[in-house]
């Protein structure tokens, strides 16, 4: 089988099922199965797909009527292929344990099948079955066992943020609340990258994925990973995480992480963002509060047991991506335009040439496109859930 590099992004959420019930209920009604499968092979050029929340029942009646429909089949190596994208079947769960915040994790699995036997094993376990990120009353290694018995794969989801993050909320390390033997990678989330993670010794020995989690279509492929496979399905996949028979993680693609929601510690009374020195003195210098909400780059460095980064040259490169939605003057029908006459999101993010984007964004937008794809962008940070912005050039 013919190795070729294929965009992945693996956490895509569900807003609603084809006949309008809700399911991500923070997430846009335009975000139905087949529109998200539409999206990525279409529009975005992702021909690998992880949507989230296929535990739910109205999502399985969906991907029924597009198989029946023959306008989606499942395929051999586990996966349901729409045209040259194959969506992999994920969950995301939320677990609480003593001692700890309430934090997610996300689960593949091959095919419908077992997702429908994972569904009846979940339903007396939650409270409403067909909503997502549910919380699930087992410990995490009960969890991850179940999954892994019934040949899924584990991923702790934004490992660290102050929301929902494993590491940013529940624990210091993931061997306190999860096999370490079955953890298959580790979502960096949208606000850290792979040199911050490096400074922990204990995820030298996982992969790291940047997903979207996207609750748009606009989101989808925000962040994703370049993954060298035979073919896009759920064991090609499965053999990337391993690192083998030539599969692999090429690059991750992630949102700077200056641009994250939560990179910089905030005021969790009046909003403010704090420099690493305020946060250090743990009280608000514009209203004297000390409830802080710890961000990303905070953490890290609380966790960290090393000064700098370790490792890197032997992980695949993070190259910070800036989505076309971040952009100043880029709005929807200029994203239109370049969808129609220059190529996917990612042809333009990563591969167009300046010349090719002049005509539809002017000179000052590309030449901003080609900095950020250079890595010479200039950020404002973002914290307290607000993202980040892109300066003008």
């Amino acid at each position: 089988m013919e190795l070729r590099p294929y965009f992945a992004d693996l956490h895509v959420h569900i807003g609603r099922s084809q006949d309008g019930q809700p399911v991500k209920i923070s997430g846009s009604k335009e975000l139905t199965f087949r529109n998200i499968a539409k999206e990525a092979s279409e529009r975005k050029g992702v021909e690998l797909i992880g949507i989230i929340d296929c535990h739910s029942p109205g999502v399985q009646k969906d991907m029924i009527d597009c198989l029946e429909s023959g306008e989606m089949e499942e395929i051999r190596g586990g996966g349901i292929r729409y045209r040259d994208t194959t969506i992999v079947l994920g969950i995301e769960m939320e677990v609480k344990e003593e001692g700890g915040g309430p934090f997610h994790l996300l689960g593949y699995l091959p095919t419908l099948e077992a997702m429908q036997e994972w569904t009846a094993w979940m339903k007396p376990r939650v409270k409403n079955i067909s909503l997502s990120s549910q919380r699930i009353w087992i410990t995490a290694r009960e969890l991850q066992s179940e999954l892994l018995a019934r040949g899924g794969l584990l991923v702790p989801a934004h490992a660290f943020t102050p929301h929902r993050g494993l590491l940013g909320c529940s624990a210091d390390r993931l061997s306190d609340r999860l096999d370490p033997d079955g953890i298959a990678a580790v979502e960096l989330g949208l606000s850290s990258d792979t040199a911050m993670a490096s400074r922990i010794s204990e995820l030298d020995r996982y992969p790291f994925l940047t997903n979207s989690d996207a609750h748009s279509t606009g989101m989808i492929a925000r962040e994703c990973n370049e993954l060298i496979l035979g073919e896009p399905s759920f064991e090609e996949l499965a053999m990337a995480l391993k690192n083998r028979g030539g599969r692999r993680i090429a690059a991750n693609y992630g949102l700077h992480p200056q641009l994250g929601k939560y990179h910089t510690t905030s005021c969790g009374k009046c909003d403010k963002a704090l420099t690493e020195a305020e946060e250090a003195f743990g009280v608000c210098p514009a209203c004297g509060s000390d409830r802080l909400v710890r961000g990303v780059s905070g953490r890290i460095r609380q966790l960290a047991d090393r000064d700098r980064p370790y490792g890197l040259e032997s992980r695949p490169p993070y190259r910070p991506q800036v989505p076309l939605s971040f952009f100043p003057g880029i709005g929807p029908v200029k994203r239109e335009r370049l969808f129609a006459e220059v190529g996917t999101e990612m042809e333009i993010l990563h591969r167009v040439a300046k010349e090719r984007l002049i005509p539809i964004t002017g000179e000052s937008i590309a030449d901003m496109i080609i900095d950020a794809r250079e890595g010479k962008a200039v950020f404002t940070s973002g914290s307290g859930g607000t993202y980040g912005t892109l300066a003008r050039s």
